[in-house]
């Protein structure tokens, strides 16, 4: 796994760190040039969104302030994780907000629901919870880093960054790029397939201790912190790769 991920900016193509690309977004020129140049302004979010326990999926995002939690929550499912329909929920300042509330509670506050409105909920410098899945569990963190006016976009969510999806090399021949995950040897084993190793197997040419589950069950490396996880096939709305507006 990469130490520190690198994505570009929308507006001007260069390329950071997560934290770099904070830096970079607060004084981009280009980024600058479509604030000067837009007629029509409106209030947004900047979020920073990454994997709780794996950095290295990073998200830099600006979210109108009259965008619900649920619309955040179908973006977050759209571009990363997906997969079953589960269920999920946004921790805010010891309050859970969840996709389908659950009023059959024993113990402190019942949930509420996701309808309320970023501009309700959210302030600059709070870091969120957000769980999706209650089994098989995926989190992330979410921190609000700043609120300000941009230029009027159709979409409720922008994207001004992306990690670069991860190069991962296959298990098995060590040196062409890895295009599948077996999820029951991801966590303490190799686990990653070219297409030519897999090919070789299915056709009984590489050695017997050599084992996959069934190739139907292999999954498919994606750019996502849900990556090997329950069904995960990645994204149908969003490409592995961010392309800037500059390239």
């Amino acid at each position: 796994m990469a130490k520190s991920t690198r994505g570009y900016c929308k507006y001007c193509g260069k390329e950071y760190t997560r934290t770099g690309m904070l830096k970079h977004l607060q004084s981009c020129k280009k980024r600058m040039e479509v604030c000067e140049n837009s007629k029509k302004m409106s209030a947004y979010y900047e979020l920073m969104l990454y994997g709780t326990y794996n950095k290295d999926y990073w998200l830099i995002i600006q979210i109108k302030e009259n965008a619900t939690l649920e619309c955040l929550d179908q973006f977050i499912r759209d571009i990363w994780v997906e997969c079953c329909g589960h269920l999920s929920a946004f921790d805010i300042e010891g309050v859970r907000y969840e996709h389908i509330p659950d009023n059959d509670f024993l113990w402190g506050k019942p949930a509420e629901d996701m309808s309320h409105k970023l501009k309700e909920v959210l302030e600059v410098g709070m870091e969120i919870g957000y769980e999706y899945d209650f089994g098989s569990t995926t989190e992330l963190t979410i921190k609000v880093v700043d609120f300000y006016k941009a230029p009027e976009q159709k979409e409720n969510v922008t994207i001004l960054s992306r990690n670069n999806p991860i190069q991962f090399t296959c298990s098995v021949c060590g040196k062409n790029p890895a295009v599948w995950i077996d999820p029951i040897k991801m966590y303490n084993e190799d686990p990653f397939w070219c297409e030519e190793c897999l090919e070789k197997y299915e056709n009984g040419e590489l050695d017997e201790e050599i084992e996959v589950e069934e190739s139907g069950y292999l999954l498919p490396v994606t750019n996502s912190p849900r990556m090997g996880v329950c069904g995960y096939e990645g994204s149908d709305f969003y490409p592995n790769q961010f392309e800037p507006d500059d390239m």
